[in-house]
Formats: C-alpha cells, sequence, structure tokens
C-alpha cells in the first residue's frame, strides 16, 4: 500500500500525481512541432526543403499551404510535394547508365536550382556519395524520357534501383530519397549490407510502389 511519510501533511498520493503531471509535460515536450511557427504537428504533416544547406523541414498544415506557389520563399524554401510516380517504362540504357559513373545499382538525380545543374547521388553505409554526372549523360536520358522535364526543381528526383537485374524507377519527392538513405545507415552491417538491411530497403521500396501512380515515361501522362 502506498502511503505518506509519517507526519506529513502532504495529501495522500500527492507524490504520485506530481510525477505524472510532470509525466504529461514531459510528454507534451516530445510532441513534434512545426519548425515554422512551433506548432504541433503530427504524422501527415508537410515537409519544405531548405534550398542553402538542403536540409528537410517539418511543417504544420497551414504553413505548408503557404508555399503552395513556386515564389512564395523566396528561393530559400520550396515545398516536397508528395507527387510520386512509378515509370514502368522508362529507358535507361546500359551505356547511358554506365556514363553516370555510379559504382552501385541504387541511385536518384535532382535539378539543383541554386547551382543549376543536374545532381547525382547514391546512398552508402556513409551516407550520400555524390557522382561526377556529366551534362551530356543527363541529356540523352532525357532525349528518352520525356517525364523528366516534369521533374520539379530541387524537391523531386529521378530514383533508380537496379539491385539484383531489377528495374525500377520512380519520381520521387527528395524527402523519400532522404528517407531511403537513412533506412541503409540504420540497418548497414559491413561491406555488403547483410540480409536486415537489403530486406529493409526493399520493405522500403514496396511501400513506395504501393503509393505511386503508373506514369507514362514517354510522354509523362498517367
Amino acid at each position: 500500500m502506498l502511503t505518506e511519510p509519517h507526519g506529513s501533511t502532504t495529501p495522500p498520493f500527492s507524490a504520485l500525481e506530481r510525477f505524472i503531471s510532470g509525466s504529461r509535460s514531459l510528454v507534451r515536450l516530445q510532441i513534434p512541432r512545426c519548425e515554422l511557427c512551433s506548432e504541433p504537428i503530427f504524422a501527415d504533416h508537410g515537409h519544405l526543403l531548405d534550398l542553402g544547406n538542403r536540409e528537410v523541414r517539418c511543417t504544420c498544415r497551414a504553413c505548408t499551404t503557404l508555399f503552395d506557389r513556386d515564389e512564395a520563399g523566396g528561393r530559400l524554401l520550396a515545398r516536397i510535394r508528395d507527387r510520386l510516380w512509378s515509370l514502368p517504362d522508362f529507358k535507361f540504357e546500359e551505356h547511358v547508365w554506365a556514363g553516370f559513373g555510379i559504382p552501385v545499382d541504387m541511385a536518384f538525380f535532382y535539378r539543383d536550382s541554386q547551382q543549376d545543374r543536374v545532381r547525382g547521388f547514391y546512398p552508402s553505409p556513409m551516407g550520400l556519395t555524390e557522382s561526377q554526372l556529366t551534362l551530356e549523360a543527363w541529356s540523352e536520358l532525357e532525349s528518352q524520357n520525356a517525364v523528366l522535364h516534369n521533374m520539379a526543381d530541387d524537391v523531386e528526383a529521378l530514383l533508380v534501383d537496379r539491385t539484383y537485374d531489377r528495374r525500377r524507377y520512380w519520381i520521387a519527392p527528395i524527402d523519400e530519397c532522404y528517407a531511403l538513405v537513412g533506412v541503409m545507415r540504420t540497418h548497414w552491417k559491413g561491406l555488403a549490407g547483410g540480409d536486415q538491411a537489403w530486406a529493409e530497403i526493399e520493405l522500403f521500396l514496396q511501400r513506395l510502389n504501393e503509393k505511386a501512380r503508373v506514369v507514362e515515361s514517354s510522354n509523362g501522362k498517367e
């Protein structure tokens, strides 16, 4: 039986009540908040991309809506939309892939408005590594896949999975690409990654594919 110390004038169970109250305060402090206005946010919150440092900021619905127009962020912040396209007929010939200089079979590519060029990255256990992508290689890929002209600068990327002889391609929000890198870094072990890491990566990509809309690569239409 829980009792107060002998002679105490404190009401019974007040210590327990203070503990519960303190725990509730701690829970309140741990609630995620919008990085612009500090309002609480939930699982379906929006994201903005800081174009200076490429960091993703979590935002509430109201702040996210403010950035619906491209010019709203003053080219400092850009809204990451949830558009996700699967490209089953995407053309990526072997000699073109070789020209991208990617040493692994998974990568993503986006147009960097700040540097006025296309940049390519591939995930690794150490994080992101940038490829030495040439303009000629990207131009050849664009000429075969008109859908790439619809890809929004900075916040959308061509995500490529060629592991285990698969050929899967998406136009995905940039935060999904960063999330994939996070999955790899969390589970990767040793040089080859290990079975668990590859199982988690495949689960992530399967979920991505389930959410995606199928789009024709030749004309960029659903």
